[in-house]
């Protein structure tokens, strides 16, 4: 089983590893665009209000542009500390047993604009490129994506839970990934889309796949994991 998590803008400082090694990423295959999109945001980075607009950065995030000035020099971390937010808070990674760790970095990968999908321990170092970025010269980045990161994903040949937002999942679909809406019912019976909740509860629900001792190679399997853990869960084609 593969559980595909969704980047966060949010991002940990420094690193205790050296600089961005393309070749010791997950799928190397994705590595020709990993490049041309890392040398033109460190190209971009030169003109800061060029940045900020592609980016769709405020006037005080000199920050992250200078984050990805420094994209190949910086240090680097894994994915899955890299990321921060609501739903890297739910999985809760550092407090996981170092069992469990292995687990995840076996079954754990992440969605990222400017890399693709990454391992969990992925070394990686802190940037800025959101799914909805529109570089100048460039299409949208799903439009650059899709032709490498669906057959990439397809070749993994496993059982996938594909928890990337509708951004993200458009830059790569994987063929048969179950994906999962996170809904909040009312007393009349009525439902809606959660929002400020949904990294939240994707965050558990990873948390429990990674947990779980049960072999997961199916939609049944996956609901029994996380009804198990107390999660309402239905099935819906």
């Amino acid at each position: 089983m593969r559980v595909i998590l969704p980047p966060s803008e949010t991002k940990s400082d420094g690193g205790e590893s050296a600089p961005l090694d393309l070749d010791a990423l997950v799928l190397p295959e994705l590595n020709p665009v990993r490049r041309k999109l890392a040398d033109a945001i460190v190209e971009l980075a030169a003109d800061l209000d060029a940045s900020r607009a592609a980016l769709g950065l405020s006037a005080s995030a000199v920050a992250e542009v200078e984050r990805n000035a420094d994209l190949w020099e910086s240090p680097t971390r894994t994915a899955i500390t890299r990321y921060t937010g609501v739903l890297y808070d739910a999985l809760d990674y550092p407090g996981m047993t170092r069992a469990t760790k292995t687990k995840a970095g076996d079954r754990l990968m992440i969605g990222s604009a400017l890399f693709g999908v990454l391992g969990a321990e992925d070394r990686i170092p802190a940037y800025r490129l959101s799914g909805g970025s529109k570089l100048p010269g460039f299409g949208t980045l799903g439009s650059l994506w899709r032709p490498v990161l669906s057959p990439a994903l397809d070749a993994l040949d496993d059982f996938v839970v594909d928890l990337r937002s509708g951004v993200y999942q458009k830059t790569g679909p994987v063929a048969g990934a179950v994906t999962a809406t996170v809904v909040t019912e009312a007393p009349d019976g009525s439902r809606k889309v959660v929002s400020h909740f949904n990294k939240h509860y994707k965050g558990l629900m990873a948390r429990e796949l990674v947990r779980t001792r049960r072999r997961v190679r199916d939609v049944n399997a996956l609901a029994a994991v996380l009804s198990d853990a107390g999660q309402r869960v239905e099935i819906t084609s």
